[in-house]
């Protein structure tokens, strides 16, 4: 397969694109787009042109280069280089048969190798994958498997989906965030946004036991902001005797009120 088909792929799905999507950029069928990327089809000169204009590519890197291995240029969602907040980087996706982003499951045995697989579509392509209606179709988003109790209430082995986040100076303090690093692997944690004052994230446990550090933006590769959880551990009931007192205490006064009235 020629490296210009390679290359309309992997920029199509790193930028988030369906095939018709990208048709309607380049103001060409969608047919074409598939002929492109199966290689049924060679791009004229200036559809090339028009390729290397939207993702900021140069047209000998399109057409030369193996733009799939992430060496010089990283595609963010928009399809622009990525440099904000740090490290530039790849982000890598599937899609399903209607060209609809798939939500992939990094499962905690996976997380070592996610560090360097996180910008290789075949890693990506090998993890598994599914999809929830109820998050929409408004960002990417992913799911990894966190294990400790660092973040209790919320239990080990629980499965956070969260929405890829493009800008880290978005980032409000206390948003918890799946945070991709080199030194700290893949972790979940809530985020305070150092960013501007000391190019910092510090992280914070909702354990207590568990006391606060910070990451520099250099060593991050990713951050993903937490929009939901699945869990096979249903939460504990908090039948502490300090809160069965607290449980009488308002019946009680609830009994006064109803005595009152009466």
């Amino acid at each position: 397969m020629q490296l210009v088909t390679l290359n309309i792929r992997h920029l199509r799905k790193g930028a988030g694109y369906t095939q018709a999507q990208l048709a309607e950029k380049l103001d060409i069928k969608r047919s074409l787009v598939g002929a492109y990327e199966e290689g049924r089809a060679e791009p004229k000169l200036s559809t090339l042109v028009n390729v290397a204009k939207l993702f900021d590519v140069s047209l000998d890197e399109l057409i030369t280069a193996d733009l799939t291995k992430g060496g010089a240029r990283a595609v963010a969602a928009d399809g622009q280089v990525k440099t904000t907040g740090g490290n530039m980087r790849v982000l890598a996706i599937t899609v399903n048969e209607e060209e609809k982003e798939n939500i992939e499951l990094v499962p905690y045995k996976a997380s070592a190798g996610y560090l360097n697989g996180y910008a290789d579509a075949e890693f990506i392509e090998d993890l598994p994958r599914f999809r929830l209606p109820m998050l929409g179709n408004t960002g990417t988003f992913r799911a990894f498997e966190i294990s400790g109790d660092s973040m209790l209430p919320i239990a080990s082995g629980t499965v956070i989906v969260g929405r890829y986040v493009e800008d880290w100076n978005t980032i409000k303090d206390g948003t918890p965030c799946i945070i991709v690093s080199q030194k700290e692997g893949v972790v979940f944690k809530r985020v305070f946004n150092k960013i501007k004052d000391t190019a910092v994230l510090h992280l914070h446990s909702d354990n207590p036991v568990y006391s606060p550090y910070e990451v520099h933006v250099e060593d991050v590769v990713e951050i993903w902001e937490a929009k939901s959880y699945i869990s096979s551990t249903f939460p504990i009931a908090d039948l502490s005797l300090d809160k069965l007192s607290s449980i009488v205490l308002d019946l009680q006064k609830e009994v006064q009120k109803l005595k009152k009235v009466d």
